[in-house]
């Protein structure tokens, strides 16, 4: 089994799941030993700290999956680890709850100075009159990210009475409304909001969004709260905007750089600060460290990854799932029946599929296709990326209805055609048509078809030939002739059938070709 290397604190019930499996866990907390760590791992496991850099990955030759047992993937080298076929995965919904708590936590307790007059009173002073605050009712919230974390806000918010703003540009303004919140630009929401919370992933886009001409629009009562991402919100310009009066304070959980114990913001009486605990609830932790245990243990598997951040497709929902393992066969044997790379390749989903996002059935055939021809692994996170550089196009074609079958998965390529479905209460895979041949077989690891003279006796001595040679045969059939005269034979031996024997097949009267298929 795998060796999956933790590198920080993970709830055991995740890993004990993980162990359950037959997998070897090595928790290794020590970060300045993650080089030599990483050796040999085929899983790794992370929160915030780990640095997941491009010259890691480059020593983790048998890495499969990173894992993030949170949401912020900043730790993390996406582009490279894509690149080497290392899928990067998630627990996107394991502290939403948490954040969203937090938030509206910071949020009081900046309206309502309670860090500041906690010290003070510990500290032996009464000092009622200094940390009047502000109520919450009829204030002006603006929620930048209407996301999950700032939906719960925005649900949470309006049990205070407060009006509720927000910037998403990829929110409807129909589905704004439904919420409750009125969808306003940047500077707009800047100008109006009493109070701000920003839930927004970090990205090349959004660091420094909230910055000094931005702050400088707000009116001089607005609050910012971040318990998003560190760096979104540029600290030097928020500092200088309370200490000039510009506005009237902040409510900080995340920071630039982690941990900090140091900057100018702590010295500022009107700031509230916490040492990013929005995931630091036990049933956060609980919940993150289960799901990414679930996700790598897929990853691991094989199988499609739900919250991989990594793979071109949407989740494969329940109708689509037992299709991926007959998609990825299809691609397996369809390389032995091309021969070699085609110039393009076309995937078509036929029937009730075609009605979902098929993208995960292409990747599927991708990595059954690209895993028979390489000598590298194969992933859905690499495969789009090995047809790109061996110059393959490759097409996903959809069609809600099939003229023979409920559902239909077609791999077309370099002059050659192979179908596949799934039939019967166990949902079992049959190859149902090669070339426009139809055939119903189920598909093997080594299969063989035949091409021959359309006339008695050439399969019985087909038969006779290999039963000679003591290959038994679990599954065959004929398929219908196209090119009139001749007859085609899909064969599931029981065996590998010896080189001499397809040679002696070859040369047999009445055989026209033999194809090897390797599944």
């Amino acid at each position: 089994m795998a060796r999956i290397l933790v590198t920080e604190e993970i709830a055991e019930g995740g890993l004990d799941r993980l162990r359950a499996a037959g997998h070897t866990v090595d928790v290794q907390l020590d970060l300045s030993q993650l080089n030599a760590n990483i050796v040999g791992a085929h899983a790794l496991i992370v929160r915030s700290a780990t640095q997941v850099t491009a010259e890691v990955l480059e020593l983790a030759t048998e890495l499969v999956v990173v894992g993030r047992a949170g949401i912020g993937l900043d730790n993390i080298d996406v582009d490279a680890a894509t690149r080497r076929g290392v899928m990067v995965v998630n627990a996107p919904q394991s502290n939403i709850i948490s954040a969203a708590e937090h938030t509206m936590a910071l949020l009081l307790a900046q309206a309502r100075n309670v860090p500041q007059a906690h010290a003070a009173l510990k500290a032996g002073r009464w000092e009622r009159t200094r940390w009047e605050g502000v109520e919450l009712a009829d204030k002006t919230l603006g929620i930048v990210g209407l996301g999950r974390i700032g939906k719960l806000v925005a649900d949470r918010a309006k049990a205070f009475g407060m009006r509720l703003v927000a910037f998403d540009p990829f929110v409807s303004a129909d589905r704004a409304r439904q919420l409750g919140v009125e969808l306003l630009a940047l500077d707009q929401l800047v100008t109006e909001a009493d109070f701000i919370t920003i839930h927004l992933p970090k990205t090349k886009e959004t660091t420094g969004i909230i910055g000094r001409d931005l702050l400088l629009k707000a009116k001089p009562s607005l609050r910012v709260i971040n318990v998003a991402r560190g760096g979104i919100v540029d600290e030097v310009a928020l500092a200088e905007a309370i200490r000039d009066g510009v506005i009237a304070g902040a409510a900080l959980d995340v920071f630039t750089s982690e941990p900090l114990v140091e900057s100018p913001l702590f010295a500022l009486d009107s700031v509230v600060v916490t040492p990013h605990l929005g995931a630091s609830t036990r049933e956060a932790q609980d919940k993150a460290g289960d799901t990414i245990a679930d996700m790598v243990q897929l990853a691991l598997a094989g199988e499609f990854v739900p919250f991989a951040v990594n793979v071109n497709a949407a989740e494969a929902n329940e109708t689509l799932r037992p299709f991926l393992p007959l998609a990825e066969r299809l691609g397996r044997l369809f390389a032995s029946l091309a021969g070699r790379s085609p110039s393009s390749l076309e995937v078509c989903a036929e029937g009730e599929i075609a009605g979902y996002d098929t993208r995960i059935l292409t990747l599927a055939a991708l990595k059954g296709f690209f895993g028979a021809i390489s000598d590298e692994p194969v992933t859905y996170v690499n495969a789009p990326q090995l047809a790109k550089d061996r110059g393959v196009d490759v097409r996903d074609v959809t069609c809600t209805t099939s003229a023979d079958y409920v559902n239909l998965i077609t791999l077309r390529g370099g002059g050659h055609s192979m179908s596949g479905t799934l039939t019967g209460r166990r949902s079992e895979q049959r190859i149902v048509l090669i070339d426009d041949h139809s055939f119903d077989v189920p598909p093997t690891d080594y299969m063989m078809m035949v091409k021959n003279d359309d006339r008695p006796g050439v399969i019985g001595r087909v038969g006779t030939l290999l039963g000679d040679a003591g290959v038994n045969i679990a599954d065959m059939d004929v398929g219908r002739a196209i090119t009139p005269g001749t007859a085609v034979m899909l064969i599931a031996p029981t065996d590998v059938v010896s080189a001499e024997v397809v040679d002696a097949l070859r040369s047999s009267p009445g055989i026209i070709s033999v194809d090897v298929l390797h599944g």
